[in-house]
């Protein structure tokens, strides 16, 4: 019995392996009658949105009927450096990537490597978090969808000192915010525990799986699975992030996210991403060649957790969805009828967003080098309603009207605060009690130091995470982080049972989650 229980499981792997092989590609179909869109008028609409939004430059592909219509860029690389945006011109995706992450479990579940419902702790025995049953139950679908327990926990990768098997390891040290599959939180540690995943299953790092299996197979030749890598190959058309700080806006440095690379660390252009496009609107071939059977390819797209308005994007007030929900990788919702997949990418001073009509056989991407410039989103579901023939809307217009108010909403909350503060108060210590090493058990250090009449925080090596604190009132202080492009964060200290300062909490003083204990000299 025993040797046909083995016998048997042999077969399932070779069939698992060969899934994708066996199954042909169907024909393509004849291009729909598609509406005459005047690209041209597209031209001057998007040449508009890039004044009206302060965007330096942005790149768009669009793919209908298993081809390129319109691949294009718009603009400038680099408000310091000039350099004009053409649709070849090298960008971030940061979450986009997502996608490819759960691609390549795809491809592993074809080949019997893995199953969609594994145990985690099946790949990766010795992964744990905070509750036992959770490690034991937490599934290799789970890491995709958002639902695990686990709150932000994007501190780990920000403070720049942690690689992605440290950031892992500390995963256990946090208490869950709701319980498994009973909420949604976005995620983007735990798509990098599925990178991992990826890496034990199939004996390659996930950037190299990436490399050999989705972007050489769809030739994309100047697309890069991280930052390190599309650096490395010294291409000159490169766009430049940018952040506007204090009004003006700034070139500034690349944040990478190469700590956590299957969670948002790759590059590509417009010319590139087309291809991406026409392979998920092609039912997962690439001309003839399968890459993943028809099966797993259309879990990619299923539905499988319904997302709160609360964590959605905001255009679905203008959108107005029946349903909101999150795939593998993708957010989901209705629009005018059809079925729509989407993601946006975002990093400090640059946006992405991809958008899939499979009904329409329509795909777009949209990338800015404009720091949450959301010109994306309007120029998404403007492409969308070009291309099926939709009555037209001025998206740009609504949208700098819906996130102008949310804007507004937030300056009136920073007033609040603000008006809040106890003037004419002084710290309740000397400025040298302030000063020393406070540690969290997850998040580590932050260091107090002092020079001269000011206290300085710093959290990990990256100069982003470090600035002079200003006194706000008693024990209350605030700081601006680096360029100071996030403008003041609160930072609370607390007295010990000694009247000595015994911790400092970061962001939110009301919550114990980011608070660190001062360690005790030696």
């Amino acid at each position: 019995m025993i040797r046909t229980a083995a016998f048997i499981a042999c077969l399932c792997v070779a069939a698992g392996a060969s899934a994708a092989n066996t199954e042909t590609c169907s024909t393509p179909l004849a291009p729909a009658a598609a509406p005459a869109v005047d690209t041209a008028a597209l031209d001057a609409y998007i040449q508009r949105g890039l004044r009206e939004w302060k965007l330096p430059g942005v790149s768009v592909a669009v793919v209908k009927d298993g081809h390129p219509v319109y691949v294009k860029g718009f603009g400038t690389r680099s408000l310091r450096d000039g350099g004009t945006v053409d649709a070849d011109t090298l960008f971030g995706m940061m979450s986009t990537t997502k996608a490819m992450t759960a691609l390549a479990l795809a491809m592993l579940v074809d080949e019997g490597k893995l199953g969609w419902d594994d145990p985690v702790i099946k790949h990766l025995p010795g992964f744990a978090l905070s509750d036992p049953y959770v490690t034991r139950d937490l599934r290799v679908r789970d890491l995709l969808t958002h639902n695990s327990g686990l709150g932000n926990t994007d501190l780990l990768w920000a403070r720049g000192d942690f690689d992605a098997h440290e950031i892992i390891a500390r995963l256990r040290g946090l208490p869950l915010s709701y319980p498994l599959r009973g909420g949604f939180a976005y995620q983007n540690v735990m798509y990098q525990v599925a990178g991992e995943v990826i890496g034990a299953a199939s004996g390659m790092p996930w950037a190299d799986f990436v490399d050999a299996r989705i972007l050489r197979p769809l030739a994309m030749t100047r697309s890069y699975s991280t930052l390190a890598r599309m650096q490395a190959a010294r291409d000159g058309n490169v766009s430049a992030a940018h952040f506007e700080i204090d009004g003006k806006i700034h070139v500034i440095a690349e944040s990478p996210v190469d700590a956590v690379p299957a969670a948002g660390a790759a590059w590509s252009s417009a010319a590139d991403t087309a291809k991406w496009l026409e392979f998920m609107l092609g039912d997962g071939c690439v001309g003839d060649k399968r890459l993943v059977s028809t099966a797993n390819f259309h879990e990619l797209l299923k539905p499988q957790v319904m997302v709160p308005a609360g964590e959605f994007y905001p255009t679905a007030k203008l959108t107005q969805p029946h349903w909101t929900s999150y795939g593998l990788g993708w957010f989901q919702q209705d629009y005018r009828g059809r079925f729509v997949a989407m993601h946006t990418g975002s990093m400090d001073g640059r946006t992405a967003i991809i958008g899939l009509m499979p009904d329409e056989r329509l795909g777009v991407y949209v990338f800015g080098n404009l720091d949450h410039a959301e010109f994306r989103h309007a120029l998404m579901w403007k492409l969308f309603d070009a291309y099926t023939g939709a009555p037209a809307r001025d998206w740009s217009q609504e949208l700098l009207a819906l996130y102008g108010g949310m804007h507004a909403d937030g300056k009136a909350a920073q007033a609040k605060q603000d008006a809040a503060r106890v003037r004419g108060t002084k710290p309740t210590h000397a400025l040298t009690a302030y000063v020393g090493t406070y540690r969290h058990p997850v998040y580590g250090d932050v260091t107090v130091t002092r020079a001269g009449t000011t206290l300085h925080l710093a959290m990990g090596p990256l100069p982003d995470n470090a600035g002079a604190l200003q006194h706000w009132h008693y024990d209350s202080f605030r700081v601006k982080l680096g360029d100071g492009r996030y403008g003041w964060n609160p930072v609370t200290f607390r007295p010990g049972a000694d009247g000595g300062i015994a911790a400092l909490r970061l962001f939110d003083d009301s919550s114990e989650a980011l608070e660190f204990r001062r360690v005790a000299k030696p």
